[in-house]
């Protein structure tokens, strides 16, 4: 399989009104190397410590059961989650790839991370532990701003690996970020968490105040970079169309195509996340406490899988490590059910669910890093924002899904999502894998 590494198709190219010039450097240069290497994986442990107070699995959808709702209102978070890491990416592929310096737009943007964290921080100190019906509805506002940034952010720190990290050091990065940003974020958790939790008390404020301190931190931690201007961009033949470029990249590149159907399926996974938590609490009988407790366990499983999973990556391609992440978060969803209908290991096996969970922040590098590989680092922002875009399109059906664990209870959704997932993997084997096309 041949992979074309300057655009999908000189068709495409005319069509999208872009003419594609060469951009400057593609790497960094040999002296600025550790440095880049060393501000990429602080920037990415900083920001893990901050986001393991708002995991999405558990902290964010028991907040937000804390002050009502039905089950439909939870499942709008992943719709709001994947809208911002699809719509916004699409939108702005083309003007960042006509930023000369990315890290000012990463400062940028993870600033407007921390100030929604912040933000939230002053709604539950101003609540002092009542709850008023508008809550859930600023709540949730606050929580687009994030995503909608957030997806941006990540494009950015996509397209700035790309420029800066060499591609065999890449899983390098995966396995030292997210090792030691897990380590690290656990060992803050394990400190912090006895004292904002209790029975008796739970200290919302305080959770999201030091996420948005973490992600303000991380904002200026970026500025570290020693990132080479862009000196030639994108000449602009014609008005921007976003998603038609997005379109016809999938047209005129059938591996990327495969890649998207995989992660359009692989993003049904997603619309789960705010229901492992509810199905714990109601088969389960756990308190909100025990269960915001886990996100220590979720991030133990992020460690683990980053140190077996980096290395796989740069030995044998990100091809065999999607194949081995697929398998297991297909089979997350049943033995989440298995462990909620035993009387006798539920309580104590359903960590497990949310240990095997910490794989899937690995998973979507997994699906960056591929995708970095099969297409000319001019286009990382367009072939980013269009595998974001396919990631985030199940969400659209995530308050129905919602409505449907209220009127079908969790057996047949679950179950549903798994062979959806079982059918992700097995479309894997129809992915080429670049590095053999490279020699």
């Amino acid at each position: 399989m041949s992979f074309n590494k300057t655009a999908p198709n000189s068709e495409s190219n005319a069509s999208s009104g872009v003419e594609h010039r060469v951009v400057s450097p593609t790497t960094s240069p040999a002296d600025t190397v550790p440095r880049n290497f060393l501000v990429l994986m602080l920037y990415q442990i900083v920001m893990r410590i901050g986001w393991i107070f708002k995991t999405e699995s558990i902290v964010m959808p028991a907040v937000l059961d804390s002050i009502g709702g039905p089950s439909w209102l939870r499942g709008c978070l992943p719709l709001l989650n994947r809208f911002g890491h699809s719509i916004p990416p699409v939108l702005f592929a083309r003007r960042l790839s006509n930023i000369p310096l990315k890290k000012r737009a990463l400062a940028t943007l993870t600033l407007i991370m921390s100030f929604s964290f912040l933000a939230l921080a002053l709604l539950w100190w101003f609540a002092a532990g009542h709850t008023y019906p508008w809550m859930p509805i600023v709540f949730l506002a606050l929580y687009a701003l994030f995503f909608a940034s957030t997806g941006l952010n990540q494009q950015t720190l996509g397209t700035i690996q790309g420029k800066l990290i060499h591609v065999k050091h890449r899983g390098r990065m995966l396995l030292c970020a997210n090792l030691l940003g897990a380590l690290s974020a656990i060992t803050v958790a394990w400190f912090l968490l006895e004292h904002w939790l209790s029975a008796d008390v739970v200290r919302i404020d305080c959770i999201f105040g030091f996420s948005g301190l973490c992600f303000g931190l991380a904002a200026f931690s970026a500025l570290l970079l020693a990132e080479q201007t862009d000196q030639e961009q994108e000449q602009l033949a014609q008005p921007n169309r976003p998603f038609r470029e997005a379109w016809l990249t999938l047209c005129h590149d059938a591996n990327f195509r495969h890649l998207a159907t995989i992660a359009a399926l692989f993003g049904t996974s997603i619309m789960l996340f705010p229901h492992y938590q509810a199905l714990a609490r109601e088969r389960l009988g756990l308190s909100m406490p025990e269960i915001i407790q886990w996100i220590i366990v979720q991030n133990i499983g992020t460690a683990f899988c980053s140190l077996a999973l980096g290395p796989l990556a740069d030995w044998r391609g990100y091809r065999a490590v999607l194949r081995i992440s697929l398998l297991v978060i297909a089979a997350i969803p049943l033995v989440a059910l298995g462990f909620a209908n035993s009387s006798q290991y539920g309580r104590s096996g359903f960590p497990l669910v949310f240990l095997f969970l910490g794989l899937t922040p690995v998973t979507f590098k997994v699906f960056s890093n591929y995708t970095l590989e099969i297409c000319s680092r001019q286009q990382h922002p367009l072939y980013l924002g269009t595998l974001s875009l396919c990631l985030a399109a199940p969400a659209l059906a995530s308050p129905l899904v919602g409505a449907l664990v209220d009127w079908l209870d969790f057996e047949i959704v679950f179950l549903a999502i798994a062979i959806l997932l079982f059918g992700a993997w097995i479309l894997t084997w129809t992915l080429g894998e670049p590095r053999e096309d490279a020699m």
